[in-house]
Protein backbone atom coordinates (compact mmCIF):
# COMPACT_ATOMS: atom_id res chain seq x y z
CA UNK A 1 0.00 0.00 0.00
CA UNK A 2 2.78 2.45 0.89
CA UNK A 3 4.46 1.88 -2.48
CA UNK A 4 1.22 2.53 -4.38
CA UNK A 5 0.51 5.66 -2.38
CA UNK A 6 3.99 6.96 -3.08
CA UNK A 7 3.53 6.36 -6.80
CA UNK A 8 0.20 8.20 -6.64
CA UNK A 9 1.83 11.22 -4.98
CA UNK A 10 5.13 11.38 -6.88
CA UNK A 11 4.18 10.12 -10.34
CA UNK A 12 0.51 11.07 -10.41
CA UNK A 13 1.11 14.78 -10.81
CA UNK A 14 -1.29 17.07 -12.69
CA UNK A 15 0.79 16.73 -15.87
CA UNK A 16 1.50 13.05 -15.22
CA UNK A 17 -0.40 9.86 -16.11
CA UNK A 18 -3.63 8.46 -14.73
CA UNK A 19 -2.81 6.27 -11.72
CA UNK A 20 -5.05 3.22 -11.71
CA UNK A 21 -5.60 0.64 -9.00
CA UNK A 22 -7.09 -2.78 -9.78
CA UNK A 23 -9.68 -4.32 -7.48
CA UNK A 24 -12.00 -7.30 -7.52
CA UNK A 25 -15.71 -6.51 -7.50
CA UNK A 26 -15.61 -6.72 -3.71
CA UNK A 27 -16.35 -3.78 -1.41
CA UNK A 28 -13.24 -4.16 0.76
CA UNK A 29 -10.98 -4.39 -2.31
CA UNK A 30 -12.52 -1.32 -3.90
CA UNK A 31 -12.17 0.77 -0.75
CA UNK A 32 -8.55 -0.35 -0.29
CA UNK A 33 -7.85 0.45 -3.93
CA UNK A 34 -9.15 3.97 -3.42
CA UNK A 35 -6.88 4.47 -0.41
CA UNK A 36 -3.94 3.61 -2.63
CA UNK A 37 -4.66 5.97 -5.54
CA UNK A 38 -6.65 8.83 -4.02
CA UNK A 39 -3.62 11.14 -3.66
CA UNK A 40 -2.98 11.14 -7.42
CA UNK A 41 -4.08 14.16 -9.44
CA UNK A 42 -5.88 11.78 -11.82
CA UNK A 43 -6.87 8.63 -9.89
CA UNK A 44 -8.85 5.74 -11.34
CA UNK A 45 -10.45 2.62 -9.85
CA UNK A 46 -10.49 -0.41 -12.11
CA UNK A 47 -12.78 -3.24 -11.01
CA UNK A 48 -13.55 -6.52 -12.74
CA UNK A 49 -15.67 -9.66 -12.67
CA UNK A 50 -15.48 -12.90 -14.64
CA UNK A 51 -18.45 -13.18 -17.00
CA UNK A 52 -17.77 -16.33 -19.03
CA UNK A 53 -19.58 -19.54 -18.15
CA UNK A 54 -16.26 -20.99 -16.94
CA UNK A 55 -15.77 -18.17 -14.44
CA UNK A 56 -19.38 -17.91 -13.28
CA UNK A 57 -19.81 -21.67 -12.88
CA UNK A 58 -16.47 -22.54 -11.26
CA UNK A 59 -15.04 -19.39 -9.64
CA UNK A 60 -17.80 -17.04 -8.51
CA UNK A 61 -20.54 -19.70 -8.74
CA UNK A 62 -23.12 -17.14 -9.79
CA UNK A 63 -25.96 -16.94 -12.28
CA UNK A 64 -26.04 -14.20 -14.91
CA UNK A 65 -28.56 -12.26 -12.82
CA UNK A 66 -26.32 -12.50 -9.75
CA UNK A 67 -23.29 -11.42 -11.77
CA UNK A 68 -25.16 -8.35 -13.00
CA UNK A 69 -26.04 -7.41 -9.43
CA UNK A 70 -22.37 -7.72 -8.38
CA UNK A 71 -21.35 -5.45 -11.27
CA UNK A 72 -24.01 -2.91 -10.32
CA UNK A 73 -22.88 -2.72 -6.69
CA UNK A 74 -19.16 -2.68 -7.50
CA UNK A 75 -19.25 0.04 -10.15
CA UNK A 76 -21.68 2.15 -8.12
CA UNK A 77 -19.38 1.99 -5.08
CA UNK A 78 -16.31 2.79 -7.16
CA UNK A 79 -18.09 5.77 -8.71
CA UNK A 80 -19.04 7.10 -5.28
CA UNK A 81 -15.34 7.23 -4.42
CA UNK A 82 -13.76 8.21 -7.73
CA UNK A 83 -15.01 9.99 -10.84
CA UNK A 84 -12.88 7.86 -13.17
CA UNK A 85 -13.97 4.20 -13.11
CA UNK A 86 -12.90 1.39 -15.38
CA UNK A 87 -14.73 -1.93 -15.59
CA UNK A 88 -13.55 -5.23 -17.12
CA UNK A 89 -15.75 -8.25 -17.90
CA UNK A 90 -13.02 -10.84 -17.35
CA UNK A 91 -12.65 -13.69 -19.86
CA UNK A 92 -14.71 -11.73 -22.38
CA UNK A 93 -13.12 -13.71 -25.21
CA UNK A 94 -15.08 -16.80 -24.15
CA UNK A 95 -18.22 -15.07 -22.89
CA UNK A 96 -21.63 -14.82 -24.53
CA UNK A 97 -21.50 -11.63 -26.68
CA UNK A 98 -25.11 -10.76 -25.88
CA UNK A 99 -24.39 -11.01 -22.16
CA UNK A 100 -21.28 -8.86 -22.64
CA UNK A 101 -23.44 -6.12 -24.11
CA UNK A 102 -25.76 -6.34 -21.11
CA UNK A 103 -22.88 -6.22 -18.62
CA UNK A 104 -21.14 -3.30 -20.34
CA UNK A 105 -24.38 -1.33 -20.61
CA UNK A 106 -25.02 -1.78 -16.88
CA UNK A 107 -21.44 -0.70 -16.02
CA UNK A 108 -21.93 2.50 -18.05
CA UNK A 109 -25.28 3.19 -16.38
CA UNK A 110 -23.60 2.88 -12.98
CA UNK A 111 -20.84 5.35 -13.88
CA UNK A 112 -18.02 3.48 -15.65
CA UNK A 113 -16.04 5.77 -17.96
CA UNK A 114 -13.75 3.13 -19.47
CA UNK A 115 -14.77 -0.36 -20.61
CA UNK A 116 -11.86 -2.75 -20.88
CA UNK A 117 -12.46 -5.99 -22.80
CA UNK A 118 -10.00 -8.75 -21.84
CA UNK A 119 -9.05 -11.86 -23.78
CA UNK A 120 -7.94 -13.28 -20.46
CA UNK A 121 -6.67 -16.63 -21.75
CA UNK A 122 -5.41 -15.58 -25.19
CA UNK A 123 -8.07 -17.64 -26.96
CA UNK A 124 -9.47 -15.37 -29.66
CA UNK A 125 -8.13 -14.89 -33.21
CA UNK A 126 -7.57 -11.35 -34.56
CA UNK A 127 -10.57 -11.25 -36.92
CA UNK A 128 -12.85 -12.60 -34.19
CA UNK A 129 -11.52 -10.00 -31.78
CA UNK A 130 -12.08 -7.19 -34.27
CA UNK A 131 -15.67 -8.27 -34.78
CA UNK A 132 -16.31 -8.58 -31.03
CA UNK A 133 -14.87 -5.16 -30.17
CA UNK A 134 -16.57 -3.47 -33.12
CA UNK A 135 -19.89 -5.08 -32.16
CA UNK A 136 -19.63 -4.07 -28.50
CA UNK A 137 -18.82 -0.46 -29.35
CA UNK A 138 -21.79 -0.12 -31.68
CA UNK A 139 -24.30 -2.26 -29.77
CA UNK A 140 -23.76 -1.23 -26.14
CA UNK A 141 -26.35 1.42 -25.19
CA UNK A 142 -24.76 4.65 -24.03
CA UNK A 143 -21.24 3.62 -25.04
CA UNK A 144 -21.13 4.10 -28.78
CA UNK A 145 -18.99 6.53 -30.82
CA UNK A 146 -19.32 10.06 -29.48
CA UNK A 147 -20.53 8.92 -26.05
CA UNK A 148 -17.27 9.78 -24.32
CA UNK A 149 -16.78 6.19 -23.16
CA UNK A 150 -13.24 4.90 -23.72
CA UNK A 151 -13.01 1.34 -25.00
CA UNK A 152 -9.92 -0.64 -24.07
CA UNK A 153 -8.48 -4.08 -24.86
CA UNK A 154 -6.38 -6.37 -22.70
CA UNK A 155 -4.90 -9.39 -24.49
CA UNK A 156 -2.83 -12.41 -23.47
CA UNK A 157 -0.32 -14.27 -25.58
CA UNK A 158 -1.19 -17.93 -25.01
CA UNK A 159 -1.47 -18.57 -28.76
CA UNK A 160 1.08 -15.93 -29.73
CA UNK A 161 -1.55 -13.47 -30.95
CA UNK A 162 -1.61 -10.83 -28.21
CA UNK A 163 -0.11 -8.03 -30.32
CA UNK A 164 -2.17 -8.93 -33.38
CA UNK A 165 -5.35 -9.01 -31.30
CA UNK A 166 -4.53 -5.71 -29.62
CA UNK A 167 -3.98 -4.00 -32.97
CA UNK A 168 -7.21 -5.56 -34.27
CA UNK A 169 -8.99 -4.04 -31.27
CA UNK A 170 -7.47 -0.66 -32.05
CA UNK A 171 -8.70 -0.91 -35.63
CA UNK A 172 -12.16 -1.78 -34.30
CA UNK A 173 -12.27 1.41 -32.24
CA UNK A 174 -10.45 0.77 -28.95
CA UNK A 175 -8.47 3.81 -27.85
CA UNK A 176 -6.75 2.36 -24.81
CA UNK A 177 -4.58 -0.74 -24.78
CA UNK A 178 -3.31 -2.58 -21.72
CA UNK A 179 0.25 -3.71 -22.33
CA UNK A 180 3.45 -4.63 -20.48
CA UNK A 181 7.13 -3.94 -21.14
CA UNK A 182 8.74 -7.02 -22.73
CA UNK A 183 5.32 -8.67 -22.76
CA UNK A 184 5.70 -10.00 -19.22
CA UNK A 185 2.61 -11.35 -17.49
CA UNK A 186 0.68 -14.46 -16.53
CA UNK A 187 1.55 -17.68 -18.39
CA UNK A 188 2.76 -16.71 -21.87
CA UNK A 189 2.52 -13.02 -21.01
CA UNK A 190 0.54 -9.97 -22.08
CA UNK A 191 0.74 -7.78 -25.14
CA UNK A 192 4.17 -6.16 -25.50
CA UNK A 193 4.15 -2.40 -25.14
CA UNK A 194 7.09 -2.03 -27.50
CA UNK A 195 5.46 -4.07 -30.26
CA UNK A 196 2.21 -2.09 -30.27
CA UNK A 197 3.96 1.29 -29.98
CA UNK A 198 6.37 0.58 -32.82
CA UNK A 199 3.67 -0.91 -35.03
CA UNK A 200 1.71 2.34 -34.75
CA UNK A 201 4.88 4.40 -35.11
CA UNK A 202 6.16 2.49 -38.15
CA UNK A 203 2.81 2.19 -39.97
CA UNK A 204 1.03 5.55 -39.42
CA UNK A 205 -0.33 5.49 -42.95
CA UNK A 206 -2.12 2.22 -42.11
CA UNK A 207 -3.35 2.74 -38.56
CA UNK A 208 -3.72 6.53 -38.66
CA UNK A 209 -3.00 6.63 -34.92
CA UNK A 210 -0.11 7.55 -32.65
CA UNK A 211 0.89 7.41 -28.99
CA UNK A 212 2.69 9.81 -26.69
CA UNK A 213 5.40 7.23 -25.91
CA UNK A 214 9.01 8.39 -26.27
CA UNK A 215 10.23 5.52 -28.43
CA UNK A 216 13.90 6.32 -27.79
CA UNK A 217 13.48 5.09 -24.22
CA UNK A 218 12.11 1.67 -25.22
CA UNK A 219 15.33 -0.38 -25.16
CA UNK A 220 16.55 1.29 -21.97
CA UNK A 221 13.22 0.58 -20.26
CA UNK A 222 13.18 -3.00 -21.54
CA UNK A 223 16.61 -3.70 -20.07
CA UNK A 224 15.68 -2.06 -16.76
CA UNK A 225 12.54 -4.22 -16.46
CA UNK A 226 14.53 -7.34 -17.37
CA UNK A 227 17.13 -6.56 -14.70
CA UNK A 228 14.58 -5.85 -11.98
CA UNK A 229 12.36 -8.85 -12.73
CA UNK A 230 15.15 -11.31 -13.49
CA UNK A 231 13.32 -12.29 -16.69
CA UNK A 232 15.74 -12.28 -19.66
CA UNK A 233 14.56 -11.05 -23.04
CA UNK A 234 14.77 -13.70 -25.75
CA UNK A 235 17.39 -12.74 -28.37
CA UNK A 236 14.91 -12.77 -31.27
CA UNK A 237 12.26 -10.74 -29.42
CA UNK A 238 10.78 -8.09 -31.69
CA UNK A 239 12.04 -4.53 -31.14
CA UNK A 240 14.11 -5.14 -27.97
CA UNK A 241 15.79 -8.53 -28.52
CA UNK A 242 19.56 -8.66 -28.95
CA UNK A 243 19.12 -9.84 -32.55
CA UNK A 244 16.36 -7.38 -33.52
CA UNK A 245 18.88 -5.18 -35.36
CA UNK A 246 21.59 -7.80 -36.04
CA UNK A 247 22.34 -9.28 -39.47
CA UNK A 248 24.45 -12.37 -40.24
CA UNK A 249 23.24 -13.52 -43.65
CA UNK A 250 25.56 -12.41 -46.43
CA UNK A 251 22.64 -11.29 -48.59
CA UNK A 252 21.20 -9.22 -45.77
CA UNK A 253 24.56 -7.74 -44.86
CA UNK A 254 25.24 -6.73 -48.45
CA UNK A 255 21.83 -5.05 -48.67
CA UNK A 256 22.30 -3.28 -45.33
CA UNK A 257 25.65 -1.88 -46.43
CA UNK A 258 24.11 -0.52 -49.60
CA UNK A 259 20.93 0.85 -48.01
CA UNK A 260 19.67 -0.04 -44.51
CA UNK A 261 16.05 0.16 -45.65
CA UNK A 262 16.55 -2.99 -47.70
CA UNK A 263 16.29 -5.09 -44.54
CA UNK A 264 15.21 -2.76 -41.73
CA UNK A 265 11.80 -1.11 -41.45
CA UNK A 266 12.82 1.09 -38.51
CA UNK A 267 16.13 2.53 -37.42
CA UNK A 268 17.79 1.29 -34.24
CA UNK A 269 18.10 4.91 -33.09
CA UNK A 270 14.29 5.13 -33.01
CA UNK A 271 14.14 2.70 -30.07
CA UNK A 272 17.26 3.94 -28.30
CA UNK A 273 20.07 1.90 -29.86
CA UNK A 274 23.12 3.42 -31.53
CA UNK A 275 23.39 1.29 -34.66
CA UNK A 276 22.67 -2.06 -36.27
CA UNK A 277 25.13 -4.93 -35.96
CA UNK A 278 26.65 -7.00 -38.75
CA UNK A 279 27.51 -10.35 -37.19
CA UNK A 280 30.39 -12.26 -38.79
CA UNK A 281 29.49 -15.94 -38.85
CA UNK A 282 28.94 -18.95 -41.05
CA UNK A 283 26.41 -17.09 -43.22
CA UNK A 284 28.49 -13.93 -43.70
CA UNK A 285 29.83 -12.79 -47.06
CA UNK A 286 32.73 -10.79 -48.47
CA UNK A 287 31.12 -7.37 -48.27
CA UNK A 288 30.56 -7.41 -44.50
CA UNK A 289 34.04 -8.80 -43.87
CA UNK A 290 35.63 -6.14 -46.06
CA UNK A 291 33.85 -3.36 -44.16
CA UNK A 292 34.75 -4.87 -40.79
CA UNK A 293 38.41 -5.20 -41.76
CA UNK A 294 38.45 -1.58 -42.93
CA UNK A 295 37.01 -0.54 -39.59
CA UNK A 296 39.92 -2.36 -37.94
CA UNK A 297 42.41 -0.63 -40.22
CA UNK A 298 43.16 -3.46 -42.68
CA UNK A 299 42.93 -3.50 -46.46
CA UNK A 300 42.93 -6.75 -48.45
CA UNK A 301 42.70 -7.54 -52.13
CA UNK A 302 39.84 -9.83 -53.12
CA UNK A 303 42.05 -12.92 -53.45
CA UNK A 304 43.35 -12.34 -49.93
CA UNK A 305 39.85 -11.83 -48.56
CA UNK A 306 38.49 -15.20 -49.70
CA UNK A 307 40.54 -17.26 -47.19
CA UNK A 308 39.34 -14.97 -44.40
CA UNK A 309 35.73 -15.48 -45.45
CA UNK A 310 36.16 -19.26 -45.46
CA UNK A 311 37.91 -19.16 -42.07
CA UNK A 312 35.12 -17.12 -40.50
CA UNK A 313 32.43 -19.34 -41.99
CA UNK A 314 34.27 -22.42 -40.75
CA UNK A 315 34.63 -20.95 -37.27
CA UNK A 316 30.91 -20.20 -37.25
CA UNK A 317 30.06 -23.77 -38.21
CA UNK A 318 32.39 -25.17 -35.55
CA UNK A 319 30.86 -22.93 -32.93
CA UNK A 320 27.38 -24.07 -33.94
CA UNK A 321 28.50 -27.71 -33.75
CA UNK A 322 29.92 -27.22 -30.26
CA UNK A 323 26.72 -25.52 -29.20
CA UNK A 324 24.62 -28.42 -30.51
CA UNK A 325 26.81 -30.92 -28.68
CA UNK A 326 26.54 -29.01 -25.44
CA UNK A 327 22.79 -28.72 -25.87
CA UNK A 328 22.42 -32.46 -26.53
CA UNK A 329 24.62 -33.29 -23.56
CA UNK A 330 22.62 -30.98 -21.29
CA UNK A 331 19.40 -32.48 -22.64
CA UNK A 332 20.58 -36.02 -21.88
CA UNK A 333 21.53 -35.01 -18.34
CA UNK A 334 18.11 -33.44 -17.80
CA UNK A 335 16.39 -36.53 -19.21
CA UNK A 336 18.44 -38.83 -17.01
CA UNK A 337 17.72 -36.73 -13.95
CA UNK A 338 14.01 -36.64 -14.77
CA UNK A 339 13.95 -40.40 -15.32
CA UNK A 340 15.73 -40.93 -11.99
CA UNK A 341 13.24 -38.73 -10.18
CA UNK A 342 10.35 -40.66 -11.75
CA UNK A 343 11.81 -44.03 -10.73
CA UNK A 344 12.52 -43.03 -7.15
CA UNK A 345 9.55 -40.74 -6.63
CA UNK A 346 11.77 -38.01 -5.23
CA UNK A 347 12.82 -40.09 -2.18
CA UNK A 348 16.07 -39.34 -0.35
CA UNK A 349 19.19 -41.25 -1.43
CA UNK A 350 19.20 -43.76 1.45
CA UNK A 351 15.63 -44.77 0.61
CA UNK A 352 16.02 -44.84 -3.17
CA UNK A 353 18.66 -47.52 -3.61
CA UNK A 354 17.59 -50.34 -1.36
CA UNK A 355 14.17 -49.28 -0.10
CA UNK A 356 15.25 -49.21 3.58
CA UNK A 357 13.75 -45.99 4.88
CA UNK A 358 15.58 -46.30 8.19
CA UNK A 359 18.90 -47.45 6.74
CA UNK A 360 22.21 -45.65 7.01
CA UNK A 361 22.66 -43.21 4.10
CA UNK A 362 26.34 -44.13 4.07
CA UNK A 363 25.41 -47.77 3.37
CA UNK A 364 23.49 -46.82 0.24
CA UNK A 365 26.27 -44.61 -1.01
CA UNK A 366 28.86 -47.38 -0.42
CA UNK A 367 26.58 -49.81 -2.20
CA UNK A 368 26.35 -47.55 -5.25
CA UNK A 369 30.16 -47.35 -5.34
CA UNK A 370 30.44 -51.13 -5.17
CA UNK A 371 31.86 -51.11 -1.64
CA UNK A 372 30.89 -53.54 1.10
CA UNK A 373 27.93 -52.88 3.34
CA UNK A 374 27.96 -54.05 6.93
CA UNK A 375 27.49 -57.80 7.03
CA UNK A 376 26.32 -57.91 3.39
CA UNK A 377 27.61 -59.16 0.08
CA UNK A 378 30.25 -57.24 -1.82
CA UNK A 379 28.69 -55.95 -5.00
CA UNK A 380 30.12 -54.90 -8.35
CA UNK A 381 28.50 -51.59 -9.04
CA UNK A 382 25.67 -52.44 -6.66
CA UNK A 383 24.20 -55.08 -9.00
CA UNK A 384 24.54 -58.02 -6.57
CA UNK A 385 27.22 -59.93 -8.55
CA UNK A 386 29.81 -61.60 -6.23
CA UNK A 387 33.37 -60.44 -6.75
CA UNK A 388 36.74 -61.53 -5.47
CA UNK A 389 38.62 -59.56 -2.86
CA UNK A 390 42.07 -59.71 -1.30
CA UNK A 391 42.84 -59.64 2.38
CA UNK A 392 45.74 -57.65 3.76
CA UNK A 393 48.12 -60.58 3.11
CA UNK A 394 47.26 -60.68 -0.56
CA UNK A 395 45.27 -63.98 -0.56
CA UNK A 396 42.15 -64.06 -2.72
CA UNK A 397 38.80 -65.01 -1.27
CA UNK A 398 35.40 -65.57 -2.90
CA UNK A 399 32.46 -63.95 -1.17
Amino acid sequence: MAAVQRIAREVGTPDGPVITGLARAVESDIRTCWEGVKDAAKPRIHTFLGVSDYHMNYITKTTKAEALEIVRKAVTLAKSLCDDVEFSPMDAGRADPAFLVEVCALAVQCGATTLNIPDTVGYVAPQEWYELIHGLIHETPGAGPGSGIIWSVHCHNDLGMATANTLAGVQAGARQVEVTVNGIGERAGNTSLEEVVMALHTRPQYYHLSTSINTREIVKTSRMVSNYTGMPVQPNKAIVGANAFAHESGIHQDGMLKNAQTFEIMTPETVGLHESRLVLGKHSGRHALKIRLQELGYTFRRRRTEPCVRAIQGAGRRQETRHRRRSRSAGRRRDAQAAGDLRTGGLPDHVRDDGHANGDPQDSRRERRGEGVRGGRHRAGGCGVPRRRRDCAGAEHAD
